[in-house]
């Protein structure tokens, strides 16, 4: 694994793109530009630079998780390597597994219809929709 310069800092969208959070750094700069990534609880550029050590908080479709920077590299690897450039946090593993029960269940009890509506059953989803 290439570690950063001496100076033990990196961008943080280079990290994230390293860390596999995100498939390319565009989509990193989106996402903090975004105010989907926060470091140390306050909203970040996407050119901070990092430290090992540093907490961060990364939001991604239903999923928050707050993860501690504990490697800096420079090249994107393999998922497993990525995996050793953070740790997250306890509270956010019980945070997510929480989350995803709860989706689970409440999607539970749909079933999906088994045709496609007809012009009939359209109109009178649009009419329930509208409020009569």
């Amino acid at each position: 694994m290439t570690h950063a310069s001496a100076t033990g800092k990196m961008r943080l969208d280079k990290w994230l793109w390293a860390a596999r959070f995100f498939k390319t750094r565009s989509l990193a700069k989106t996402a903090i530009d975004g105010g989907k990534v926060h470091c140390a609880g306050q909203r970040v550029k996407v050119a901070k630079e990092i430290v090992v050590g540093d907490l961060l908080m990364i939001r991604q479709g239903f999923d928050k998780r707050e993860v501690r920077v504990l490697a800096l590299s420079e090249q994107r690897r393999g998922a497993s390597d990525a995996a050793l450039l953070y740790e997250e946090t306890a509270a956010s593993l019980a945070a997510r597994e929480e989350l995803s029960t709860q989706r689970k269940a409440g999607a539970a009890g749909f079933q999906p219809a088994d045709h496609k509506p007809t012009k009939r059953e359209r109109r009178q989803q649009q009419k329930f929709k509208d409020g009569f």
